[in-house]
């Protein structure tokens, strides 16, 4: 099976180098030549543009940073749906607005080409130990198809539905992340300005009913300003889409306005 992997980002080069590594002929893109030497170090191919990806791939990854990024990387006249092949299977990986996954799989199936989502979850380092959870967005089929490819980097896979359910379950796993560093934060520092080592602290909350992945590595948690700028980005695409769905979500509007205190 030949892969096309576009965006070699933070997380993007790592899931690449995986594929790559996995013995998939890969061809990858991205805008930065740093990231494309690397991984094509470790036996992808060089493509020149999106199109060049489109042309090559029978199942093409795409793991940009927003919703503008990942509609021109599809559409563009040199995107990969001006060069993809009928058959050819398009997965989004970045977290970007429902609807507009919803938009792209109408445009590529207008095209004999299906498009699913399967944003992801783990950051670099679990990218790096091929620790990443997928939720996949689409038909039976192209699950089982992308399927091997995920399991490059991770073994945590779960078909969330139709089309657009891989991308609303990974919001609302944000919002969820996002309001427990909120309240790790807050805990945290109350429990050391207390006296109490962190130590002691992550022993309590890892027993008690406090328990959460959050908060029971707090003090080892290595997140920065990337982490925050996609905190933020994802914030708003939940608060977006509580906004459609007529739901308040007073606890992920006040993590994303408090997001600089709780990832310094």
């Amino acid at each position: 099976m030949k892969v096309g992997f576009i965006g070699l980002g933070v997380q993007g080069k790592y899931l690449a180098i995986n594929i790559a590594e996995a013995g998939y002929d890969l061809m990858v893109y991205d805008l930065s030549s740093g990231p494309l030497d690397e991984v094509c170090s470790r036996g992808a191919k060089r493509a020149a543009s999106n199109g060049h990806v489109g042309a090559h791939g029978d199942v093409i990854c795409v793991c940009v940073l927003d919703g503008k990024q990942t509609t021109d990387v599809v559409l563009a006249p040199d995107g990969v749906l001006a060069t993809a092949r009928p058959g050819t299977l398009v997965v989004i990986h970045s977290t970007i607005e429902p609807a507009i996954v919803t938009q792209l799989a109408a445009t590529c199936r207008s095209r004999d080409v299906e498009l699913i989502d399967a944003p992801v979850s783990g950051s670099e380092s679990g990218a790096k130990a091929k620790t990443m959870s997928y939720m996949v967005g689409g038909s039976v089929e192209a699950f089982e198809r992308c399927q091997p490819i995920f399991q490059t980097s991770g073994h945590n896979i779960i078909h969330t539905g139709a089309i657009g359910s891989g991308t609303r379950a990974k919001l609302a796993h944000q919002l969820i992340i996002c309001v427990n560093l909120l309240a790790a934060a807050e805990g945290m520092r109350l429990g050391t300005e207390a006296g109490l080592s962190p130590e002691i602290l992550e022993r309590v909350i890892g027993t008690g009913g406090a328990q959460s992945r959050v908060a029971e590595r707090w003090f080892k948690l290595k997140l920065g300003s990337h982490a925050r700028k996609v905190f933020y980005k994802d914030l708003k695409l939940c608060l977006e889409f509580a906004h459609e769905l007529n739901i308040p979500v007073p606890g992920a509007a006040m993590a994303q306005q408090l997001l600089e205190k709780i990832v310094p």
